[in-house]
């Protein structure tokens, strides 16, 4: 389980390669957070995190890569 708090404000983010360049659906990632993948909205840096277990990341990029539905 996570910390209720933790601090995000110096974390690494970037964007994830599947965002839309175009300046729309962008989510980031913070890397370097161990048991857990943070992801946020590029548009709003300062709104809520989500916090997605290593795993399940990792079965969600796969579902994606093989197009499943």
């Amino acid at each position: 389980m996570w910390p209720a708090r933790l601090d995000l404000n110096n974390a690494g983010w970037r964007k994830s390669t599947y965002s839309n360049g175009q300046g729309g659906d962008c989510l980031e990632l913070a890397d370097d957070i161990p048991g857990a993948i943070p992801v946020r909205d590029s548009k709003n840096p300062t709104g809520p995190v989500l916090f997605v277990a290593p795993a399940a990341w990792a079965a969600f990029i796969d579902g994606i890569r093989t197009g499943a539905r």
